[in-house]
């Protein structure tokens, strides 16, 4: 069985992280992914939160699982026993981190591969931070999130 796992703090899951999901299921039978507990940073919603917005976010997908996960992620893919470490890119900017990450991983893990994916054109721009902002601001998230993390964005910013 072909596998993959797709980590991210999702914090929130956008339309660009559903895109590269839906896109990744097509290709693989099956497709992880891994919310981050271990985020380095302070997430706006928690890991619960999150893994339950990203189910949300994906519907019912018989390849897909959502599962949080800690610690380091080529021991994670380890212990699934997964080999291939999806990541997004969505412009030049996020480049040179993946790859300076994906050679770290690399280095660690020799035997699990990092594959990159870009999403459609129409998500290039959306990232989680700028969601959270605009939505700290009262602005319309609509465009970049499903409706259930639009409610949970407008839940937490009142």
């Amino acid at each position: 069985m072909r596998s993959v796992v797709y980590p991210g703090t999702f914090d929130p899951i956008t339309n660009g992280h559903v895109d590269l999901v839906h896109r990744a299921a097509r290709l693989f039978d099956r497709v992880v992914v891994a919310v981050a507990a271990d985020t380095g940073k302070a997430p706006l919603f928690s890991t619960e939160e999150r893994v339950d917005l990203v189910r949300s976010s994906l519907g019912d997908q018989p390849n897909v699982e959502i599962v949080p996960f800690s610690g380091l992620l080529v021991e994670f893919t380890r212990k699934l026993g997964v080999s291939v470490i999806m990541r997004g890119l969505r412009a030049v900017s996020d480049f040179e981190y993946e790859f300076q990450l994906a050679g770290m991983n690399r280095h660690m893990a020799p035997d699990v591969e990092t594959l990159f994916l870009t999403p459609a054109e129409k998500y290039t721009y959306i990232s989680s931070s700028l969601v959270r902002e605009i939505a700290r601001l009262k602005g319309d998230v609509s465009a970049f999130v499903t409706p259930t993390v639009q409610a949970a964005l407008k839940e937490r910013f009142g």
